[in-house]
């Protein structure tokens, strides 16, 4: 029988600039964002023109401010609300980790609908935009997850299973890399292809609903191979927290792609 596969061990810190040291999660979520940027900038070059290219470079700010506030509260609602009811001032604790996609997902539409109120923008095309380009962001952010060495899988007996640090001694699942793969690669080739390649965008909120419908299917089955959350395991029906979170996501995204094929926008 063939030996196991054992993490590489990779330092979590990816640039040490004097005294200041940027980890690998935090370049995920800077790399992301300025791709991310690029990506809705380039799409805009074709019609329909929703936002002008002043109006991304001012929504990133108020996209990081969505992740992180509401990313952190998401965690702390969602998978450790005791502990932090005991210890609230640890909810400010940023640097210690702790991050929800979907408490990140709140804040950004929370970020969404307030920008574009403000811009006096058409809400739904504005959030295709940004569902085109949020799985690079999901691609990078697993990918520090990964190198980071933590949310693994379970234990199991592929041939690329591995021993992960604070895992015990059985090799698992390296689920962050699936998640890589189907939430970032395979969604963003998806959204990319409908995007560019046919009129999805003149149906403002498809391509959202698209979004939403590709990472909750995503979530849902890499969750079967993911480790649960140890303070939470499985729960109702032998659900984790994770797929319990998405399964809304894909309902909304169908009702969105729904609501979109019967509203196009006539101008081109």
């Amino acid at each position: 029988m063939a030996e196991p596969l054992i993490f590489p061990g990779f330092d979590p810190v990816a640039l040490q600039l004097g005294p200041l040291a940027i980890r690998w999660y935090a370049l995920a979520y800077i790399v992301g964002l300025l791709l991310g940027w690029g990506y809705m900038v380039w799409l805009l070059r074709r019609p329909p023109h929703v936002m002008s290219r002043t109006d991304v470079g001012d929504f990133v700010t108020w996209a990081i401010l969505g992740v992180v506030l509401g990313g952190r509260l998401g965690f702390v609602l969602f998978y450790q609300p005791a502990y932090y009811l005991s210890h609230p001032l640890e909810v400010l604790y940023v640097w210690q980790g702790g991050m929800a996609f979907h408490g990140g997902l709140l804040g950004v539409v929370a970020a969404i609908v307030l920008f574009a109120w403000r811009r006096r923008l058409p809400v739904l095309a504005v959030a295709d935009l940004i569902g085109c380009a949020a799985p690079i962001g999901l691609l990078l952010g697993r990918i520090a997850n990964f190198i980071n060495g933590e949310l693994f899988g379970r234990v199991g007996d592929v041939p690329w299973a591995m021993v992960f640090p604070g895992g015990g001694p059985a090799p698992r699942h390296p689920s962050q890399l699936y998640e890589a793969a189907l939430e970032g690669l395979v969604l963003f080739l998806v959204l990319f292809a409908i995007a560019r390649f046919s009129r999805a965008r003149f149906y403002p909120g498809l391509l959202t609903g698209l979004f939403l419908i590709g990472y909750g299917a995503a979530r849902i089955v890499v969750e079967f191979f993911r480790e649960p959350d140890p303070q939470l395991g499985l729960l109702i029906g032998g659900a984790s927290m994770g797929q319990l979170l998405s399964l809304p996501l894909v309902l909304a995204g169908i009702a969105f792609v729904l609501w979109a094929w019967r509203r196009p926008i006539e101008t081109a």
